[in-house]
């Protein structure tokens, strides 16, 4: 960031230390909260757009009419990949598998089409939450 506040680094700050999750902006509100620092929403939106322009995180919107979520990828520790989410608790689980590659590779061979790996989400119930349900 080329104008740092002490704000805009808590931001960062708590994005690093989340980097294998994608937050909300409220999530960061709240994180930052339970930290003692007293950040408004307004702020962390503000600086969450300077951080995605900035290429620093990344935005995903994985579900239409929910908020997006956010990730640090500035080390590039996020890159190209596949997400699950489980439709039972929300949690959203990064993906790189060899056997989606070949998925990637058999459309483009056989249908002309390329996926773009930023914008999958493939749904379902992780194993906890399916656990859950075989119980009920």
């Amino acid at each position: 960031m080329g104008y740092k506040t002490k704000q805009g680094e808590r931001i960062l700050e708590t994005l690093i230390r989340n980097e294998d999750r994608h937050l909300t902006a409220e999530e960061i509100c709240v994180l930052l909260k339970e930290e003692g620092a007293a950040v408004g929403t307004a702020t962390v939106y503000r600086n969450l757009e300077k951080l995605v322009a900035e290429g620093t995180i990344r935005r995903y919107r994985l579900d239409e009419g929910e908020s997006a979520c956010y990730q640090y990828i500035g080390d590039g520790s996020c890159h190209e990949h596949f997400h699950l989410k489980c439709l039972g608790c929300g949690e959203v689980i990064h993906l790189e598998c060899d056997y989606l590659d070949e998925l990637n590779s058999h459309l483009l061979e056989h249908h002309s089409f390329h996926l773009d790996r930023t914008k999958i989400v493939l749904y379902g119930l992780c194993c906890e939450c399916r656990n859950k349900e075989v119980q009920s």
